[in-house]
């Protein structure tokens, strides 16, 4: 029996990143929105017909987005927050991308981490009285599209009522029941209209069943889903599930529902769901979308591990009832390893990307109905994977080299101790202000890195260049004010790829992007084999800013944790021991900083949170490592040697003890984009340690007026001592540009010194 192959979502960047070059062409006013919107679809028929092409059955239509799938979905119901003006309708690009960029009057949505990814959604905003409607039915429209241009019926992809409503805020938790009431008949209108339409099937995208543990919630979920496939009976449902495996109380409530597929991870989740599969079977009229290739990694998969998987799951799902598909979306990988000549070849073949993952399903399927030339590419995938193991083997470094016998992991004396020194040899103002780290990336900037690196420039043209940019700034945050100044970082591309460029076990892509959020795409480093410290990284430029003022410039790493979890990571051996050998390389150059006499010393984990397993039982094991990791790195220094860090974009209510833990002196974290929600943490949680609430947002382009920024702060302040408190953006500023930075840090400035005169009046 055939089996047949299904996608559950592919990369919308575009093979040359035209979609996030389209995007910004229209954002900068050079493109019309009829033309924007033309483009657009140009590229999603052509992204369509490629997987079409490649054997595909079951091709989503609908995941193709402007900017995220979250917030597609809040404009099709209308929910749209107050603060934008909006009477209903269509919800125009102009309100779009508002919501998730902000404009003069408004302040963008918030913005955090898909699950444990490093895609960031746009929250929706709801309170208890929020009203559904459906604004415009664009699943319908884009499944028209792909069958009126293509004569392809494709699958809808929608994010499911009880996934979109668990990643919403504003709402009180007794509240999800009402709201889930009110969202039902709104997808079953949007169902309703694709049946209409001669849509077969449509995939519901509920990747919040996994984290899924109130049995009340877990009730009205399954009740709400009875109610929808009502009002569609002859439209095939797809229930898809990811990024690990249900508890067996919910996949047991699942398969009683009367959908007609389940999609299930079984990369992830595979020993639980084989077993659940095992003892209880499988119904006789439901489909399985069995994940059994890994749609976020980059590694090719175990081919003749995955046909025995498939053939297990055959042994209990009839193989016309089976689908096999990716774990999840490929949005999490890039598009194709076509291109990477430069890498070495045992490095290159060993790459999986969406369309190689694609080839790999459709060689798994012709390898399971007995395809004599699938051997052959069964064949090749395994000696790929052996000429991996034989390079890895090759780059092994021995245990004291990555740190693991003579690891420091506590700071003495304690923190309290710790401030006094530092104070004393710093003698920073009350509500002391700085920046994250970086400054604009200007054109001029990123045309001289090519320069050299096309060896157009000497090493030495280079470095004057970086160092007159470096100058300017010093120069400028002086007079905005500004009390602990950073050297800009001018010399880095992105915050992960810099270091991964200066250590041992780190190689490159040419063209492996991913998007990170709206147009922002990240070429994430590949870690293939053990990381070691290879020579300095940051010395140079850090120590000559320091030479440049008398004030303290922060040296700028990224933490062992965030370049874990923003880099593609070999799957051979555990993540917690990648994670250490990237820590004991830190601390040599953190040693070396200091040596340098830089002695305020930043090392940003903006990644931390969003590597915690979606399983509350796996989580204090993962933050145990986290945490040991970070302390190794920087454990070494002096007392009177201070070490901030930063994260950003994520929820922390429930890690404020592991955040505690690090033992960083002062730590940054984003509040802006929450609109201070984060402050109401503390109001119940003690913080012991220096603590910067980001006080604006720099993902938009607004320029936020002092008195907004004054009220964040004074808002902080009801909660957080003020002898601990730090005033800053909520994130580096490389992505703005220079005159609005100024007028931002300007304007921060003047609200800290608004805020130390109330303090010193008592107000």
């Amino acid at each position: 029996m055939k089996l047949k192959l299904g996608n559950l979502g592919y990369p919308r960047i575009g093979a040359s990143r035209e979609w996030k070059k389209t995007l910004e062409q229209f954002w900068s006013g050079g493109i019309a929105e009829e033309a924007f919107e033309q483009e657009m679809k140009r590229q999603r028929l052509a992204i369509l017909a490629k997987q079409r092409d490649a054997g595909v059955q079951f091709v989503p239509v609908g995941d193709f987005s402007y900017y995220d799938s979250m917030l597609d979905t809040s404009a099709m119901f209308g929910v749209v927050p107050e603060r934008f003006g909006y009477a209903g309708g269509e919800v125009k690009p102009e309100l779009y991308f508002a919501m998730a960029r902000g404009n003069r009057t408004a302040t963008a949505c918030e913005m955090t981490k898909w699950f444990d990814t490093n895609y960031h959604y746009i929250v929706p905003e709801l309170t208890k009285d929020t009203a559904f409607a459906l604004a415009a039915n664009r699943p319908l429209q884009l499944f028209l599209e792909a069958k009126q241009e293509l004569g392809l019926t494709g699958k809808p992809v929608i994010i499911g009522p009880y996934t979109y409503l668990k990643l919403a805020k504003g709402y009180a938790k007794a509240d999800f029941a009402v709201l889930l009431e009110r969202l039902v008949p709104v997808y079953a209108q949007v169902l309703q209209e694709l049946q209409e339409a001669g849509a077969d099937w449509v995939q519901l995208d509920e990747p919040a069943l996994v984290t899924l543990q109130d049995t009340s919630e877990l009730a009205l979920f399954a009740a709400a889903y009875r109610r929808l496939l009502e009002a569609a009976p002859s439209l095939r449902v797809m229930l898809q599930t990811y990024f690990g495996a249900l508890d067996a109380d919910v996949l047991a409530a699942v398969v009683s529902l009367p959908v007609h597929g389940i999609g299930l991870d079984f990369v992830r989740g595979r020993d639980a769901h084989l077993a659940a599969l095992r003892a209880g079977g499988w119904p006789q009229l439901l489909t399985l979308g069995a994940g059994v290739i890994d749609g976020r990694n980059i590694w090719r998969a175990d081919l003749a591990d995955a046909l025995a998987l498939v053939r297990d799951i055959a042994a209990i799902v009839p193989a016309d009832r089976l689908i096999v598909q990716p774990s999840c979306s490929l949005l999490h990988v890039p598009i194709s390893r076509a291109g990477e000549a430069l890498l070495p070849a045992a490095l290159a073949q060993a790459l999986s990307f969406a369309d190689e993952k694609l080839q790999e399903l459709a060689l798994l399927a012709a390898a399971f109905e007995g395809d004599e030339a699938a051997n052959a590419g069964l064949a090749a995938s395994g000696e790929a994977l052996a000429a991996l193991a034989q390079l890895r083997a090759a780059s092994r470094v021995a245990a004291d080299v990555t740190g693991a016998a003579d690891a420091v992991t506590r700071r003495s004396p304690g923190f309290a101790a710790r401030q006094e020194l530092q104070q004393r040899k710093w003698q920073l103002p009350p509500l002391p202000t700085t920046t994250i780290g970086s400054f604009p990336q200007t054109p001029d900037i990123r045309k001289a890195r090519q320069s050299w690196r096309k060896g157009d420039w000497t090493k030495e043209q280079y470095d004057a260049f970086i160092q007159g940019h470096i100058r300017k700034w010093i120069s400028l945050q002086e007079d905005i004010g500004l009390d602990v100044l950073v050297h800009g970082e001018f010399e880095r591309t992105d915050m992960v790829e810099f270091f991964g460029e200066k250590l041992g076990g780190f190689a490159f892509t040419a063209n492996g992007w991913v998007q990170s959020y709206g147009s922002r795409c990240v070429k994430p480093p590949v870690i293939y084999a053990d990381v070691r410290f290879t020579g300095p990284m940051t010395v140079a430029e850090s120590a000559f800013a320091q030479t440049l003022t008398p004030k303290p410039v922060k040296g700028m790493l990224t933490g062992p944790v965030t370049i874990l979890n923003w880099s593609f990571v070999r799957d051979d051996i555990p993540r917690r021991e990648t994670t250490y050998q990237i820590a004991a390389a830190l601390r040599q150059e953190i040693e070396a900083l200091e040596a340098a006499g830089v002695r305020m010393i930043q090392v940003d984990e903006p990644a931390l949170r969003e590597g915690l397993p979606l399983k509350p039982s796996e989580r204090d094991a993962y933050l145990g490592w986290a945490v040991e990791a970070f302390r190794r790195a920087t454990s070494s220094v002096r007392p009177d040697t201070q070490i901030h860090t930063h994260m950003c974009y994520c929820e922390f209510h429930d890690m404020i003890d592991a955040i505690s833990a690090l033992d960083a002196d002062v730590i940054s974290i984003e509040t802006s984009r929450s609109h201070g929600e984060l402050i109401g943490a503390f109001e119940s949680n003690t913080y012991d340690k220096g603590i910067g609430l980001g006080v604006y947002d720099i993902h938009s382009p607004r320029v936020p007026d002092a008195e907004e920024m004054l009220k964040m702060i004074e808002r902080a302040l009801r909660v957080l001592p003020d002898r601990l408190f730090w005033i800053n953006p909520d994130c580096g500023l490389k992505t703005r540009g220079e005159t609005e930075t100024v007028a931002a840090l300007r304007n921060m400035v003047q609200a800290a010194q608004t805020a130390r005169e109330q303090l010193g009046a008592g107000v």
